[in-house]
């Protein structure tokens, strides 16, 4: 039968006190007795040695430490005179000195002196002894001793009344003892239950931890061993709940960098796929001279070339994408000016833009101040153009536009055409997603532009963001406004 701390607690308690009891009991059977005759011998002794100091054979000067002895000790005083004549017995107190004299006084005690050799013996010397009333059955405690007067003082006790007493006692201390036994169970019930209730509640908290539930604490306040102990696990608890949680967001981690892993090495498949088919298909016909014709190498040597580019243009995407998230790149911070960097950059499109009839509007100040990389800040607005120029409808309407606000400067880049999927707002800047892949395809984007963005302005840590609009969708960036040019 398996048993509980509780329980074992108050069974040894009660146990503890039971046995008490118990010995003390027994204690009292056995020597109590003895022990209160013990006393009442030393009580005889002291009366002896106070009676034989302050008598001095006058009875008068004694009275009051006579009835004092009788009343209070229940003894019986005689005294003896040297020619056997009896001087003083309680008797005398009572009906007067002239009262009962040697024929109220009990044979026995009278043989006893008669036989007692203590007439012979030294002054101040006494025998002390039990000795038993034929007639009354009656044990007596009786000691004699020889005054500094030369006459015989004779104390007398009943045993009975020892015995009496001792019964008395041990009755009482049964009694007492059931009743401290009974006090002592609940005590030790009390006990138990108030000393196990924090070890319990630390089990219950162990069970909570072993479940990986850390928000269970221990509230108890004391300041002994077990309240040590509770916050020896509180602070265990805390360790571990932070430990797990580092160890899930690591597990979690390498799972996506393995997920990222396993996607990009399939993403650049797909992208190198094709153009490596290409060149491989184009290149052999090259070789195996399929045309023959001027014109027909030429258009595979372009379509070489084509191929090549694009495998180049993700490559050179990939690298760049690589630098900035592993934290190789630094920026190279300088103040220059937005505004004249978007002109310069609208400058160099403008061929392509003519060239596909598109509709460009700029909407740019004289001059706006900001701090930045600016070859990272021009990487970042030609990825936005090149986005914009292939998502065109047949509007071909491209807008740039930069404002200032507040403490930060702002460019927006517009192109009509169609929506962006309102789920695909937040994936278009991961890196290899396309919302139309057939699109895409067509005019040779990789799916890397717009994650290079994303990382160049969180490198930045400014802003940046796609809306959809009623007539096309708006791509957005920020910058630090320069306050020394203020």
């Amino acid at each position: 039968m398996r048993l509980s701390i509780r329980t074992k607690l108050f069974l040894a308690g009660s146990g503890l006190v039971a046995f008490f009891v118990g010995f003390s009991l027994l204690l009292n059977n056995l020597y109590l007795n003895e022990y209160y005759l013990w006393q009442k011998k030393n009580i005889l002794i002291e009366s002896l040695e106070m009676l034989n100091e302050n008598y001095q054979g006058d009875l008068e000067t004694i009275g009051l430490q006579l009835e004092k002895l009788e009343r209070n000790q229940g003894l019986n005083v005689y005294i003896i005179g040297p020619g056997m004549e009896l001087k003083y017995n309680p008797a005398m107190r009572l009906f007067g000195m002239g009262g009962p004299g040697r024929k109220g006084m009990e044979m026995t005690l009278w043989m006893h002196v008669l036989r007692s050799d203590l007439w012979q013996r030294p002054q101040g010397e006494y025998r002390l002894e039990v000795v038993e009333d034929p007639r009354l059955k009656t044990n007596f405690l009786l000691l004699t001793g020889r005054l500094k007067t030369g006459e015989l003082l004779v104390l007398s006790l009943p045993v009975a009344a020892i015995d009496e007493s001792t019964a008395v006692a041990n009755r009482f201390f049964l009694f007492t003892g059931l009743i401290t036994i009974v006090l002592g169970g609940l005590g030790a019930y009390i006990f138990a239950r108030r000393f196990t209730r924090p070890i319990l509640e630390l089990n219950e908290l162990a069970q909570h931890m072993a479940r990986l539930d850390f928000s269970q604490k221990y509230r108890g306040q004391t300041d002994d061993e077990i309240g040590q102990l509770g916050e020896s696990i509180n602070s265990m608890s805390e360790q571990l709940d932070r430990a797990i949680n580092q160890l899930r967001e690591d597990i979690e981690r390498e799972r996506r960098i393995d997920q990222m892993r396993k996607e990009f090495i399939s993403n650049v498949s797909h992208e190198l796929k094709t153009p490596i088919a290409l060149i491989q298909g184009y290149a052999e016909g090259l070789k195996l001279n399929v045309n023959e014709d001027e014109e027909s190498r030429n258009f595979y040597c372009d379509v070489i070339i084509d191929e090549a580019g694009k495998m180049n243009r993700l490559v050179r995407d990939l690298l760049d994408l690589s630098q900035i998230e592993s934290g190789y790149l630094q920026l190279e911070k300088t103040e220059f000016d937005l505004a004249e960097l978007l002109r310069q950059i609208v400058e160099k499109f403008r061929p392509l833009l003519n060239e596909q009839g598109v509709d460009i509007g700029l909407d740019i100040p004289g001059a706006l101040p900001v701090l930045g990389d600016v070859g990272r800040i021009e990487q970042v607005v030609i990825n936005y153009l090149n986005n914009a120029i292939n998502h065109l409808d047949q509007r071909k309407q491209l807008r740039i536009k930069a404002r200032r606000r507040g403490e930060k400067v702002r460019v927006e880049v517009f192109n009509s055409g169609q929506s962006i999927p309102a789920e695909a707002l937040e994936k278009i800047w991961t890196s290899f997603y396309k919302v139309d892949k057939a699109r895409t395809r067509a005019y040779g984007g990789t799916g890397l532009g717009l994650a290079v963005v994303r990382a160049i302005m969180e490198l930045h840590q400014n802003g940046y963001g796609a809306e959809n609009l009623p007539d096309g969708v708006n791509f957005w960036f920020e910058l630090d406004f320069h306050q020394s040019a203020t």
